[in-house]
């Protein structure tokens, strides 16, 4: 897992740790300190720790005057013991929202595991964001994951959609095909 890096490609366009508005304004990283573990395996030292012991982000892309933002995850959503969702909603989401994000793309291919708990900060936060067409896309989650959603009903509040080739696109580009996708969904 020390291998799988954050898709570094947009970093001439964004940086999460140079954006007044993130909640990783001013942080810091090494390419050598490996420090961070998913399962007992480590992982590569950009990738954001927001509070959960197994879930792990990097914000790709933030545009606020598009009102979206482009976030990769790695590791194990557990909300069952770990509450990743209420750390991720508290920590990262809110304070996005307060900035006039209202869009989120979630890239998961990298999220192993999904464990629920109940739905109650889901639908705070898509309550959150609704008022102002917000919603909450995750993209490329593997099957066994996106099983475990469905069985859970969170994906009445975070739609599922693949993307494949996400990656050959502009942040721009990519967000303008996931609203346009979202949108024939939501019709």
């Amino acid at each position: 897992m020390h291998d799988i890096e954050p898709y570094f490609n947009w970093r001439h366009l964004y940086a999460a740790e140079e954006d007044e508005n993130s909640p990783f304004f001013g942080r810091e990283y090494s390419e050598f300190e490996f420090s961070n573990t998913v399962y007992n395996y480590y992982i590569h030292p950009q990738w954001d720790d927001f509070g959960s012991r197994t879930l792990y982000l990097k914000i790709l892309y933030a545009d606020y005057d598009f009102n979206f933002v482009i976030i990769e995850m790695i590791g194990e959503w557990n909300d069952a013991v770990e509450n990743d969702i209420m750390q991720l909603k508290r920590s990262i989401i809110d304070p996005l929202v307060a900035k006039g994000i209202y869009k989120f793309v979630l890239v998961t291919e990298n999220v192993m595991n999904f464990h629920s708990s109940d739905r109650d900060y889901y639908e705070e936060w898509s309550d959150d964001i609704k008022d102002d067409g917000g919603w909450i896309v995750a993209i490329n989650m593997p099957e066994q994951t996106k099983y475990d959603v469905q069985r859970s009903h969170i994906d009445w509040y975070v739609k599922l959609m693949d993307v494949p080739a996400w990656r050959t696109f502009q942040p721009l580009h990519f967000f303008q095909l996931v609203d346009n996708n979202i949108m024939k969904m939501l019709d």
